[in-house]
């Protein structure tokens, strides 16, 4: 059996409503699975993604955890580095700082300063020097994780992705910096001979005209339909040329 691994973040596996389990077949993955399937050759997909990954966090899964790399890497057909969406987001704090709120002691504390944190981040946003993950160093775990999948299953594609728009109060309701990730995208993909499923497309009508989920950015049903078809072609079209 064919299988489609989709490393990524929380848009993977978030719906309209909720965060769903990861056999959800309305998710874009199940979705570009069932449609490559066919009754003699099936395709299945796995997930592995958490809120708020960057390609960091996607290299640190692809070398740290034993289950990515010796159970999903191994019997992948076809890989998608579905991350970039939460690398350029603004934050109101450097990564290192903003991650480390989660070891506060005392749980009193931690909770003040997650309270605060959530506070000042939409306002900070349309100002703030700090994005989930510099540009130069998105493009560099991208480079190492493309290199590892060649390296180690030579033949096997992989896919990256054109990071969507948003309009998240938490960010501030303004995609600011998402210009300049589709360029630096656009850009990495030519570099690198990755071809690159761009989401905007498929994304940013529903999401603006409140067809998703309230929080302004993950995606409603229809995204993950028009999504998961789009990379089934994509897919498909890499296994023919292979």
């Amino acid at each position: 059996m064919r299988r489609l691994l989709v490393l990524g973040d929380s848009l993977t596996f978030y719906g309209p409503v909720r965060g769903e389990l990861l056999d959800e077949p309305r998710l874009y993955a199940n979705v570009a699975a069932a449609a490559l399937s066919t009754p003699d050759a099936p395709v299945a997909a796995d997930i592995v993604a958490r809120v708020g990954w960057t390609a960091r966090d996607v290299w640190w899964a692809m070398t740290r955890d034993p289950q990515v790399y010796s159970v999903h890497l191994p019997r992948a057909s076809a890989v998608l580095l579905a991350v970039g969406g939460m690398d350029y987001l603004p934050t109101a704090a450097p990564t290192w700082l903003r991650e480390g709120i989660r070891y506060l002691r005392p749980p009193a504390v931690r909770r003040v300063v997650r309270a605060a944190y959530r506070r000042v981040q939409p306002a900070v946003a349309p100002v703030t020097p700090w994005r989930g993950l510099p540009q130069h160093l998105t493009d560099s775990y991208l480079d190492r994780c493309v290199g590892g999948v060649r390296y180690f299953h030579p033949g096997v594609p992989v896919i990256g992705m054109i990071p969507p728009e948003h309009r998240a109060v938490a960010y501030g309701g303004v995609p600011r910096g998402h210009r300049a990730a589709v360029a630096a995208a656009v850009a990495w993909g030519a570099r690198a001979g990755v071809p690159m499923l761009d989401f905007n497309p498929l994304v940013n009508a529903n999401v603006a005209a409140g067809r998703a989920n309230p929080d302004g950015m993950h995606f409603g049903w229809e995204s993950h339909a028009e999504i998961g078809c789009a990379l089934a072609a994509v897919v498909r079209e890499a296994w023919t040329a292979g």
